[in-house]
């Protein structure tokens, strides 16, 4: 009888996992402080956040390598606080892959089938392990050494080794971390179209916006051990709910100033020097409390036609596609601008020194609380 704890799949619109008020207390350092999270069956979702915000403690409570200090841990609906690592349907791909170099690829594959009871014909074993090669793009690879291997090929065999078991949920911790910019993009798009081949929840843990935004169904956002915001990569970057949320996922520029009028979910926003920002207002904001205007850079148009805020090019960036321009504003002072290649091709190329009109369409702006 295999050990793997065997869980109930339920529904399919059910959850496959779930924190539910889950803490991790170290002492007097908390490191995740009452978590509720919905993990929904087959996705691809990513714990974000700077280093300590508590997003590996979760993964490893999902895991079982860490024990809830209080709340619960749910797979398929059943709590699984007391089950070892060993007897959950989840595996984990760590940063450092945790590959065995004493072993080939193909044993290092077949660690996890062998402790299996009863155990598998070695015909059968054999069989799995070429299927897992195949679809991590490994195939003919089982006789090498570990060394032998690039780093980029240790991340497929630790992936084909996480994978041949069939878990339910598999944990991503950082595994790109130590790969070059051109092989972490390529691994990123095979993890993508094996997790939509395989139908496998996904869970990756990154400190690395880019990665999770270009790769995640749904993001989860953390800071100081807490759930900041959770949502799509599409909402996160268009309707942030906090300045956190908005500095961390992209690049924005933040203008401080006092709520001017707030209503029905609008507000107009009194920066420096009396110039007014009108945008969306996600959350309770009143007249007369402190807030920021946050603007993404492409939503600002730069021009040397006039207009109402006039600014000096500080500095230059190209970028391919866009251009990303550093402005300084009498009273706004520093801020950046993306512009297109369309747009620049029309408009022209602005050099450091050179004065410029900024501009942006009413409403673009996000007016954000003061945390």
């Amino acid at each position: 009888m295999d050990s793997k704890l065997e869980t109930d799949p339920g529904p399919q619109d059910a959850p496959i996992a779930e924190l539910r008020d889950a803490s991790k207390h170290y002492g007097a350092v908390i490191a995740a402080d009452g978590l509720n999270l919905s993990i929904r069956r087959g996705e691809f979702l990513s714990f974000l956040g700077p280093s300590g915000c508590g997003k590996t403690t979760a993964l490893r409570m999902l895991a079982g390598f860490e024990r809830p200090s209080s709340g619960d841990i749910l797979l398929d609906g059943q709590r699984v606080n007391d089950v070892p690592p060993h007897m959950r349907p989840v595996n984990m791909v760590f940063q450092h892959y945790a590959l065995f170099p004493h072993l080939t690829v193909a044993q290092n594959i077949s660690y996890g089938l062998r402790q299996r009871r009863p155990r598998l014909p070695e015909a059968e074993i054999a069989r799995l392990v070429e299927q897992a090669l195949e679809t991590v793009r490994l195939p003919g690879f089982g006789h090498r050494r570990i060394w032998e291997m690039s780093g980029g090929q240790q991340q497929r065999v630790a992936l084909a080794r996480a994978i041949i078991n069939e878990p339910k949920l598999l944990l991503l911790d950082e595994p790109m971390a130590a790969l070059d910019k051109k092989l972490r993009r390529d691994m990123q798009i095979e993890l993508q179209t094996l997790q939509r081949k395989l139908g496998i929840t996904f869970i990756l843990v990154t400190h690395d916006q880019e990665e999770a935004l270009s790769m995640s169904d749904r993001i989860c956002i953390m800071r100081g051990g807490r759930i900041v915001q959770v949502g799509s990569p599409r909402e996160l970057y268009d309707r942030p709910t906090s300045r956190y949320v908005a500095d961390f996922v992209g690049k924005s520029n933040f203008f401080p100033g006092t709520v001017a009028l707030a209503a029905k979910g609008r507000a107009e926003l009194a920066a420096a020097g009396g110039i007014r920002i009108n945008g969306n207002a996600p959350g309770g904001i009143v007249v007369g409390q402190t807030a920021t205007a946050s603007l993404r850079p492409e939503q600002i148009a730069l021009t040397r036609k006039d207009g109402n805020l006039p600014v000096a090019v500080v500095n230059r960036i190209f970028l391919g596609e866009h251009t990303e321009y550093l402005v300084r504003h009498a009273d706004l002072g520093d801020f950046l601008v993306l512009v297109s290649r369309q747009a620049e091709a029309v408009e022209g190329a602005f050099e450091p020194g050179n004065p410029a009109y900024a501009s942006w369409s009413e409403g673009a702006a996000l007016i954000l609380a003061d945390e």
